[in-house]
């Protein structure tokens, strides 16, 4: 864990077995912590789960992911009204959204963070890039 000061939480995680699992765990623990709802908690878990398996299909790592969480007053860091969850890797190439059809195993990962996510996204940054998406708090 890098960083889990007030609002903000980041972790790193290498692209190896195991990852994908320690990603969620840390995620789950972070917004319990925060006394998010535990729907927008499960939604999020899910996302970061698709978002990080989908970097370690296609590269080396490491693979970021952060939180930006809503202060409790209802004000936000960077104007985000939301949750915000990114999920960063070295590769530059932004990932492509697939259809797949109903019996292929893969491929639905971006399709269900554009339905599930308030907004979502992807930026290049000096080292690759970022996927991320927001999720709407109840209240």
């Amino acid at each position: 864990m890098t960083d889990t000061e007030g609002d903000c939480a980041e972790w790193s995680f290498p692209a190896v077995p195991g990852a994908v699992r320690t990603a969620r765990h840390a995620v789950h623990e972070a917004l319990r912590g925060w006394g998010l709802d535990a729907a927008v908690g499960d939604v999020a878990v899910l996302l970061v789960s698709e978002l990080v398996t989908n970097s370690m299909q296609y590269t080396p790592g490491p693979i970021g992911v952060r939180l930006v969480c809503p202060h409790p007053n209802g004000e936000t860091p960077s104007a985000h009204p939301g949750l915000l969850v990114e999920v960063s890797d070295p590769l530059p190439d932004p990932p492509t959204e697939r259809a797949a059809g109903p019996d292929d195993e893969g491929g639905r990962g971006l399709q269900l963070v554009a339905c599930s996510a308030r907004r979502w996204g992807t930026r290049r940054g000096k080292s690759g890039k970022t996927v991320w998406f927001e999720l709407a708090l109840p209240g």
